[in-house]
């Protein structure tokens, strides 16, 4: 699944664009490195994500195509 995708439909990013701009301004790090929009995602993959100055680090759970807003929380875990 694009990195992109996976950030809105795990509600992480509200909107598919807001994502596809953070990739492009290098704010999103997929196991350490710089994540293009269309970066594919595996479960078990570590993505860091700069809202700021705070970073947020999470573990990818699972891969689901349309979540509701109860299985958006399982489809990852926070990490720090």
């Amino acid at each position: 699944m694009r990195i992109d995708k996976y950030l809105k439909n795990a509600r992480v990013i509200k909107r598919r664009t807001i994502a596809k701009e953070a990739c492009e301004q290098g704010r999103v790090l997929v196991n350490g490195k710089n994540a293009k929009p269309g970066t594919e995602v595996n479960v078990g993959d570590e993505i860091e994500i700069i809202f700021g100055t705070k970073p947020m680090k999470i573990k990818v759970e699972q891969l689901l195509d349309h979540a509701m807003k109860d299985d958006a929380k399982e489809m990852y875990s926070i990490i720090n």
